[in-house]
């Protein structure tokens, strides 16, 4: 058996959740008040951040969702620099019983990415 690459990884997750564009995420939060989540390091949110997202590294996710939502139902959009953490914390949270789930497929530096405009 051979390892899988974090590329393969990824892909193999954005096939398990749902992969929106920052454009459609900012009309989903508009309508139904979604949790917005960064899942970059603090040091890159702090170079470039989002209106409105809670900064929660890929890292402590799953210790950190208990404290931020407690709602199996409650929609949740996260994000990260390409595309590729966000679809693997999504796959995770998902794993974990969170219901709606979506991760945000395009670039922070998209311009797309404008969420809090």
């Amino acid at each position: 058996m051979s390892l899988l690459t974090v590329p393969a990884l990824v892909a193999e997750a954005r096939t398990k959740v749902r992969c929106i564009t920052a454009a459609q995420a900012k009309i989903e939060i508009a309508a139904n008040q979604g949790l917005l989540l960064d899942v970059r390091e603090p040091a890159e949110a702090a170079l470039k951040s989002v209106a409105g997202a809670i900064n929660v590294p890929r890292g402590v996710l799953e210790m950190k969702m208990g404290e931020l939502c407690s709602c199996a139902e409650q929609p949740i959009y996260i994000h990260c620099a390409t595309g590729g953490r966000a679809a693997l914390a999504a796959e995770q949270l998902v794993r974990m019983g969170y219901q709606q789930v979506s991760a945000i497929t395009c670039a922070v530096d998209q311009v797309c990415f404008s969420l809090g405009s």
